[in-house]
């Protein structure tokens, strides 16, 4: 199909009308995405006028999906974002009492979508909890397929963890409680490797100057460990004329290459409030990057205004997404701030090569935010600020993409 995102090579192919399917989400999704919509469509007409156009494909998923065809993440679903390969999505539900654990970790596992990328810098004017907000800059890679997430549970008392403690007692030695859930952490050299590898390139394509491996290594030796420890292979490996070793550096200068570096996960939650400008580049597992990811949200303002997006960077595959919750207590009262789903549109744009429709919604996001037209979560928060609807922020943003 011509208008269908392709990956030739290592290159996505990106026509000049393509297909993008999304999810409006549950909760607040239709308000969020009835703003952000409308701000990327202004967007790609100023950048590109009528030369390029998204065809917005709607899928469902989570409670619509579920009152509509019984299915919290229909197959259809699956299917168009693995034809379309770049989709985008609102917030979704975790159904209770069975079912998914998380529609979100489902689509990340389903399709393979192994980094959780998530960019944390400050914008001027946002209200935060620490003094020097703006020195904080990171990217944080997140391994979205292993460790605990992976989802190898079983429950106190099940017929399988009665069989499982057993085996390793029997077999290991390990003396574990009888009133005991377990759980597997699988971290391979694959998955580590292809995150890191990930990583590392996306620091040398945006002149980063570090890439920082954060593991609990001195307690997990054989998962957290090899994970810094394949780290630094497949740098050595693959990179060895681009990157160095922080060990290797010995008080010199990098030469203008990445250095490779890692900080036990303790430590480095202190350093982001201490020194965070020494961190650039952040590769790291499941469970550390969900932790990670919204501590560093916090300094800058909140998960209100953190984006994201799920890529396998091999397929092309990829996925953009509000980082927040559903908050069903606000739905349809047009009122809860868009900039997390807005700025994940920014990164499509960026993913997808559109960077003059990138720049623009970041020019529009900087400018409305200087003029303090905001939604409440700010508003109760900065001096001076008009409070302004979901759709009223939406319309500010596009204003002052105008602005020259």
């Amino acid at each position: 199909m011509e208008n269908t995102i392709r990956m030739k090579g290592t290159q996505l192919s990106v026509p000049s009308t393509p297909v993008i399917p999304f999810i409006q989400g549950d909760g607040i999704g239709p308000d969020i995405w009835s703003a952000a919509v409308r701000v990327f469509d202004a967007a790609v007409e100023q950048a590109y006028g009528s030369s390029r156009r998204v065809v917005w494909k709607e899928v469902l998923a989570g409670e619509r999906a579920f009152s509509e065809t019984g299915e919290w993440l229909p197959e259809e679903t699956l299917t168009a974002f693995r034809e379309y390969l770049v989709g985008i999505k609102g917030p979704l539900t975790t159904p209770v009492g069975g079912g998914f654990r998380s529609l979100n970790v489902t689509l990340r596992q389903v399709l393979d979508l192994y980094v959780c990328l998530r960019p944390v810098r400050h914008y001027p004017g946002i209200p935060s909890p620490v003094k020097r907000p703006e020195s904080v800059d990171m990217v944080v890679f997140r391994e979205n397929t292993e460790d605990v997430y992976a989802g190898f549970e079983t429950p106190m008392g099940d017929a399988r963890t009665v069989k499982l403690l057993e085996f390793l007692k029997n077999e290991l030695g390990w003396n574990i409680r009888e009133d005991s859930g377990l759980g597997i952490k699988p971290i391979s050299r694959y998955g580590s490797q292809r995150l890191i590898r990930a990583a590392i390139r996306y620091a040398l394509k945006m002149k980063r100057k570090s890439v920082t491996m954060v593991h609990k290594g001195n307690i997990m030796k054989y998962t957290e460990g090899a994970f810094r420890e394949w780290g630094y292979e497949l740098a050595g490996a693959e990179f060895p004329s681009e990157t160095i070793a922080y060990s290797s550096l010995a008080g010199g200068d990098a030469g203008g290459r990445v250095v490779i570096k890692d900080v036990i996960a303790d430590a480095f939650l202190q350093q982001i409030l201490t020194r965070p400008a020494e961190y650039e580049v952040i590769a790291t597992m499941n469970l550390n990057g969900d932790y990670i990811s919204d501590a560093l949200a916090a300094q800058v303002g909140g998960i209100g205004i953190a984006p994201g997006a799920n890529i396998n960077f091999d397929s092309g595959n990829a996925i953009f997404e509000a980082t927040h919750g559903t908050a069903p207590k606000y739905a349809g009262l047009n009122k809860v701030n868009p900039s997390s789903l807005i700025l994940s549109g920014k990164m499509m744009f960026d993913y997808l090569g559109w960077d003059e429709a990138a720049e623009l919604i970041e020019k529009g996001i900087i400018g409305t935010l200087e003029d303090r037209q905001v939604t409440y979560d700010f508003a109760r928060l900065m001096e001076g600020a008009e409070e302004v609807s979901t759709s009223e922020y939406g319309d500010a943003i596009i204003r002052h993409m105008d602005n020259k």
